[in-house]
């Protein structure tokens, strides 16, 4: 088993260094360039912090042709990146990157801490088993974070491009001013807006751009707003009362989810209830009165 590990991090070490290697490979003639012509400058402390992530990037990029995977496959990690809102090239790359790697860390991790001494096999499975599923779990929760963020912040922006319609723009006009005003505040929402209106630009179809938008986040509030759309565009309604309608929706919606969470707190308190708060009192109000009545029954048996 030892020489197992020995090999594994022999491996691993020969692996990173490899990576290494091809990523200043390619920074080799930058440096060359500012060998020969010198110029001051000043290196912080964040400066170093992002050289360092920029190689640490590097490497992870470089591992991901070590797993296997295949077209289908990538289409759907990428999908899911971009609902996560990782558009990058490298992005891909560095996700399949993490999955070797990690697992790796994990064995590290557990030959460094003598964690193997208990079972060795049981652990050196386990740490590589959820090193290789710990980017799937962190990549949904991104896109879980990322969804409620859109679906919470989406009435505030249907205000606006009410506001922007009803003062004269066309919807698209409306879309591009949105983006831009609301970049701050609603970050998401604005990002894949500002990919509408690029999209609405290079030549795709309105009704194709909004619905390409809902496949692209996956938010069921904006697959409800594109169709909303797409009918009022059809049926030739009024676009700035379809969206306050759709937006005082929204609110509706939110309002009678806070009130279930509400109505489910009474049923949630049971558990603590009876598993910590009832024995504590039990203790504090009945534990006078067993021992007054132990000594009385030690009294009546000693006579």
């Amino acid at each position: 088993m030892v020489l197992v590990i020995i090999a594994f991090v022999v491996i691993f070490l020969l692996v990173a260094s490899g990576g290494l290697l091809l990523f200043y490979r390619d920074a080799l003639p930058q440096r060359i360039y500012e060998a020969i012509n010198p110029r001051p400058k000043q290196r912080t402390l964040l400066t170093a912090i992002r050289q360092t992530g920029f190689s640490l990037g590097g490497v992870v990029e470089h591992l991901d042709h070590v797993l296997p995977k295949s077209q289908a496959e990538i289409s759907i990690v990428l999908q899911r990146l971009t609902r996560a809102g990782y558009r990058n090239e490298s992005a891909v790359k560095i996700f399949y990157g993490s999955k070797v790697l990690v697992p790796l860390v994990l064995a590290a991790i557990c030959f460094v801490t003598n964690l193997a001494s208990l079972s060795p096999f049981f652990v050196y499975a386990s740490a590589l088993g959820l090193g290789f599923l710990a980017p799937d779990f962190w990549l949904g929760k991104m896109i879980s974070k990322r969804q409620k963020k859109m679906q919470k912040g989406l009435p505030d922006v249907l205000d606006l491009l009410v506001i922007c319609i009803e003062a004269g723009l066309s919807l698209d006009q409306a879309t591009a001013r949105t983006a831009e005003e609301l970049k701050k505040a609603q970050p998401e929402l604005c990002d894949e807006f500002g990919v509408l209106v690029l999209e609405q630009r290079a030549g795709r179809a309105r009704s194709d751009a909004w619905k390409h938008l809902a496949e692209r986040t996956g938010v069921d509030s904006l697959r409800n707003l594109v169709s909303v759309l797409v009918q009022s565009e059809q049926f030739g309604t009024s676009v700035a009362k379809t969206l306050r309608q759709h937006a005082d929706t929204l609110r509706s919606q939110r309002i009678q989810a806070v009130e279930e969470m509400a109505a489910k707190t009474s049923v949630k308190l049971v558990f603590p209830l009876v598993f910590f708060i009832f024995p504590a009192l039990f203790l504090v109000v009945l534990g006078p009165a067993v021992i007054l009545m132990m000594e009385q029954f030690q009294q009546f048996l000693n006579h």
